[in-house]
């Protein structure tokens, strides 16, 4: 059975798209079948992910509008083990189109119901804004994944994330849940950055998930060489957390199907 999980933050520069092309490729290594769809017109996902935005004929523009399937407009990721559904810079000319369509809150998950059972995963890399997109990845995914700093304005920002995601559970998909919290660009010797971490889990509990996410300059460099770091340098700090956050997920998933 598929799992979709929508990667948000409202808050930008948190480590959205980096969690998406790293946890894809992750999975990917671990043998599951994935499918990254890259919902940000900045199209970082799909850079990251080795292709070329500005080539595209297709993308997920044209799936959201209606005039392309999902199948026919994904592509495989360069140098990764997972399927891309690539964006630039016309998604952002969706939302306009969007506003006189019919159950535009849907257009995503209607898209979806087409691969039903294609995929192991589909992680949604969702924009910095809650806005008409993001509201198509929420109403699409079966939970949410929040990569956040350990930082001042983080709880305020997580606070308005979660009164956002029961908002849309009242109102377009009843079934969403709050998947897991994510701690990224961590440093250990900050103290600020311990105490937030040590407030998510007094909050959250065991939806914080146990791995983190350090600050690694290997894992900043990737994108630039349009490869998940895993195939950038696979010895790397920020590679080997997101194989461990691959490795809990699965574990999370299989304890809770027993």
């Amino acid at each position: 059975m598929t799992r979709i999980l929508a990667i948000t933050n409202q808050k930008g520069g948190v480590g959205k798209t980096t969690t998406g092309v790293n946890l894809a490729a992750s999975l990917g290594a671990a043998k599951r079948r994935v499918l990254l769809i890259d919902l940000d017109p900045q199209g970082n996902a799909t850079m990251g992910s080795g292709v070329d935005k500005r080539g595209l004929k297709n993308t997920i523009y044209h799936v959201l509008i209606g005039s392309n399937g999902i199948a026919g407009t994904t592509v495989r990721a360069g140098g990764a083990d997972y399927d891309l559904l690539p964006a630039n810079r016309d998604l952002a000319g969706a939302e306009v189109e969007m506003v006189d369509i019919d159950r535009r809150e849907t257009r995503l998950k209607e898209a979806l119901a087409q691969i039903d059972g294609d995929y192991d995963f589909i992680l949604i890399d969702c924009p910095p804004a809650l806005n008409l997109l993001t509201l198509n990845g929420l109403t699409a995914a079966d939970a949410v994944m929040i990569p956040m700093q350990c930082e001042y304005y983080a709880l305020e920002g997580l606070s308005d994330l979660v009164a956002t995601v029961k908002k849309v559970r009242a109102h377009l998909n009843p079934a969403l849940e709050i998947e897991g919290l994510l701690r990224t660009m961590y440093d250990p010797r900050n103290m600020l950055a311990q105490q937030v971490s040590a407030q998510l889990i007094q909050h959250f509990g065991d939806k914080v998930y146990r791995t983190v996410i350090p600050r690694n300059i290997r894992l900043a460099e990737a994108p630039s060489h349009g490869v998940p770091v895993l195939k950038f340098d696979r010895t790397s700090k920020g590679a080997q957390a997101y194989l461990a956050l691959a490795g809990e997920m699965l574990n999370r998933h299989e304890m809770a199907e027993v």
